[in-house]
C-alpha cells in the first residue's frame, strides 16, 4: 500500500472528504426545506382561520 505515490492518497482523502460534504449538505438543504414548507403551511392556516372567522361575522350580522 506505501508503493502508491502520496498524491494519490490525497485524492482519495478528497473524493471521501468530498462525499461527507455533499452528504451532510444535502442533510441540512432538506431541514431547512422542511422549516420553509412548515411555515407556508402556517400562513396558509392561518389565512383560512381568518376567513372563517370573517364568515362567521358575515353570518352572525
Amino acid at each position: 500500500m506505501l508503493s502508491m505515490p502520496w498524491w494519490i492518497y490525497l485524492v482519495v482523502a478528497g473524493i471521501i472528504f468530498s462525499g461527507y460534504m455533499t452528504v451532510r449538505t444535502a442533510a441540512r438543504e432538506r431541514e431547512i426545506d422542511e422549516a420553509m414548507i412548515e411555515k407556508e403551511g402556517e400562513i396558509y392556516m392561518e389565512r383560512i382561520r381568518e376567513e372563517r372567522k370573517r364568515r362567521q361575522q358575515a353570518k352572525s350580522l
